[in-house]
């Protein structure tokens, strides 16, 4: 199997099955021998393809007279993935993609959608400027929506906020290729130690300017081959994220709730950070999402952290006053960490934005009761969304008036100004992120 049939079948995991991008990749990636070459390529294909989404499908409508929905999934795919490569792959040449689209055509189809997928690609690749962008100034909405695959309605969010410059801005850094971003495990390395065996294992990499257990790979082999990951010596997660569990804090010997912990990678930092010592429960309400918890704590080295399946609302009926920290990092909209996940832009509706801010209220309210006199309660998110961010703050301090807004971007490791954080991925050049930290300065009236 080649790169771009492991490509096409990624792809039909996820648009036709809604499968999610990065697991259908890394099952296709297991199942087969690709070169790191390949896997690269294939990979590159598949997300593209993924991420281009609404996109594609109006190049596709210049050359096609046909509704997309009469043409059979996997060749609707097959066009997909061919269109991809002519206009948004420069250094593919455009009869490697019409060919290979071809023979996949003949492997999945029959005579007539070889015959098809042959007319519309080399007609594309033929005549490409049929293919007319609408105007910035005239419609900038349409624009960067087809210009750089956002659905309209998060692209009208951000202009309202940002204006068109910065918006054009974000949704391109969104499209860039995220590196790999790890952990060292600093339970049983340093992170100048785990960069020498990183290099002899074939990774090349740096470290990190947000963390001081930071690293960013940009050339690695397959990750399941690497001995140091199956050792734990590090954990994959982003950087903006392991801000989080600096703000927070925590100290050896104190018992800390991660309220929204699964699949585990802040409950580990916040391990890590207290030398392993003292007690953390690690909840979520997905009992499956915690066995990916703890075994990542058995292959770190983790000790000391409970993973208990429980609704996050309901944290206070079990642990009221009891915890020294407290972390919320609750469910949201992800629109600060679309980069990093391809299929999800075109997975989320206008209506998520009002669905969950009830619920993140409820869960920092209900772990906002776990915190001791004198504790920490930190706030975090993946998105950009006030209604998410700063409003769930404001409203959460209005409401208790025994918790008090602390310094927030003075407890990141690179220090910023601001009583809470948010990271923007074109300004900062990382996932996009909120923090809020908070103390409890007396019992709750």
């Amino acid at each position: 199997m080649n790169a771009r049939e492991v490509a096409l079948k990624v792809i039909n995991e996820v648009i036709n099955n809604g499968a999610y991008a990065n697991i259908a990749m890394a099952n296709e990636i297991n199942r087969t021998r690709l070169s790191d070459q390949d896997r690269r390529f294939a990979t590159e294909i598949a997300y593209g393809t993924i991420k281009a989404g609404a996109t594609i499908d109006w190049i596709i409508g210049h050359y096609v007279s046909r509704p997309l929905t009469k043409v059979p999934p996997v060749i609707r795919n097959i066009l997909r993935m061919g269109m991809y490569q002519l206009f948004f792959l420069s250094k593919v040449p455009a009869s490697a993609a019409c060919n290979q689209a071809v023979e996949l055509a003949k492997k999945y189809g029959h005579a007539g959608t070889v015959k098809f997928v042959n007319a519309v690609l080399r007609t594309a690749a033929r005549q490409p400027e049929k293919v007319r962008y609408p105007k910035c100034e005239d419609n900038p909405v349409k624009y960067i929506a087809l210009k750089y695959f956002h659905p309209e309605w998060i692209v009208e969010r951000w202009l309202a906020r940002l204006g068109t410059d910065e918006t054009e801005a974000l949704c391109a850094f969104n499209n860039t290729t995220p590196p790999l971003s790890i952990r060292t495990n600093t339970l049983k390395i340093s992170r100048d130690k785990l960069i020498e065996r990183l290099a002899a294992e074939g990774v090349s990499c740096v470290p990190s300017d947000w963390t001081p257990e930071g690293i960013i790979c940009h050339e690695y082999p397959a990750l399941g081959r690497l001995v140091s990951l199956q050792e734990g010596l590090f954990q994959v997660q982003d950087e903006s994220s392991m801000t989080v569990a600096h703000v927070l804090g925590p100290k050896p010997g104190e018992l800390v709730i991660d309220a929204c912990g699964a699949p585990g990678g802040k409950s580990t930092h916040i391990a890590a950070l207290m030398e392993n010592r003292g007690r953390i429960i690690s909840t979520d309400i997905y009992e499956h999402k915690l066995g990916l918890t703890s075994e990542n704590a058995r292959r770190l080295g983790i000790t000391i952290i409970e993973t208990q399946t429980m609704d996050a609302t309901t944290l206070h009926t079990y642990y009221k006053g009891l915890a020294d920290r407290v972390l919320v990092d609750a469910p949201c909209s992800g629109l600060g960490v679309l980069r990093r996940k391809p299929d999800s832009r075109w997975n989320k509706k206008r209506d998520i934005i009002s669905d969950l801010p009830p619920l993140q209220s409820a869960i920092l309210a209900s772990a906002a009761d776990c915190v001791k006199p004198g504790g920490i309660l930190v706030y975090s998110t993946c998105t950009t969304e006030p209604e998410e961010n700063q409003e769930i703050v404001n409203s959460f301090l209005q409401a208790r008036n025994d918790f008090s807004l602390e310094q927030t971007g003075q407890y990141l490791p690179r220090k910023r100004e601001g009583d809470t954080v948010q990271l923007w991925p074109h300004r900062d050049q990382v996932d996009g992120f909120f923090i809020a930290r908070l103390r409890r300065v007396t019992e709750a009236k």
